[in-house]
């Protein structure tokens, strides 16, 4: 069973009287544990489809199913539930809570969830730290950082709760090339060690690259399907 499906899925914004359609009826299905790139040009509604993945958006018409479970018939309470057991977000501007510290900043997830004691999230946090090589840095502040090591912070706050999808829009974007090459090769190294499924919105050739596989988006629909290797 594939662990993400998305069937005819539509988006439509009004603008005043204009409706605008960000998406015309996208259908995929996602394996668990596949690393894939979604691909097209600024406004062809790359963003707009990892939000209604995540559920910070709903679709207009159109089915969307997690391991088999249609999300779109679920309450507020039941959405929170899936985004916070299940999903986790990487934006290209980090989103780092300036007046935590960089463990802080990892263990805010584990907060949320609540199940952890304060021993145990630093333990998490920690453990995560060290696997993105910033455990150095666990007292300092966002704002000490670089703009790589804030984004090795946002990928250990991410993966922090072993979620089972990431969804990270445009990740490399602020990164020079040689910063963006080290987090892609830190994020592939993560999806094989734990199969965790990620998917990219991007412009970024190096992501491209390193897919299996890629989702070519066109004026709100998915023009190529193009699978690289299993």
């Amino acid at each position: 069973m594939a662990i993400l499906s998305l069937s005819k899925i539509t988006k439509t914004y009004r603008k005043g009287d204009i409706e605008v359609k960000a998406l015309g009826g996208v259908d995929l299905e996602l394996e668990k544990g596949e690393f894939c790139a979604i691909v097209g040009p600024s406004g062809s509604g790359k963003t707009t489809l990892l939000n209604i993945i995540g559920c910070l958006d709903k679709p207009s018409s159109g089915i969307i199913s997690y391991q088999g479970k249609e999300l779109k018939i679920l309450g507020e309470k039941e959405l929170s539930e899936y985004r916070r057991e299940h999903v986790s977000f990487i934006f290209q501007s980090f989103n780092l809570i300036p007046v935590l510290t960089v463990a802080e900043n990892v263990e805010l997830p584990l907060s949320i969830e609540g199940s952890f004691s304060k021993t145990q999230m630093r333990q998490k946090a920690m453990a995560m730290l060290e696997a993105v090589g910033i455990a150095d840095k666990a007292g300092r502040y966002p704002r000490e950082l670089s703009g790589g090591q804030e984004q090795r912070v946002a990928i250990a706050r991410a993966l922090v709760k072993e979620p089972s999808v990431v969804l990270a829009d445009e990740p490399t974007a602020n990164l020079d090339s040689h910063n963006a090459e080290e987090i892609i090769r830190l994020m592939k190294a993560m999806n094989e060690k734990s199969q965790t499924t990620f998917i990219f919105s991007t412009h970024d050739k190096m992501i491209m690259e390193e897919a299996f596989r890629v989702f070519h988006l066109h004026d709100g629909l998915i023009v190529k399907d193009e699978r690289k290797r299993l």
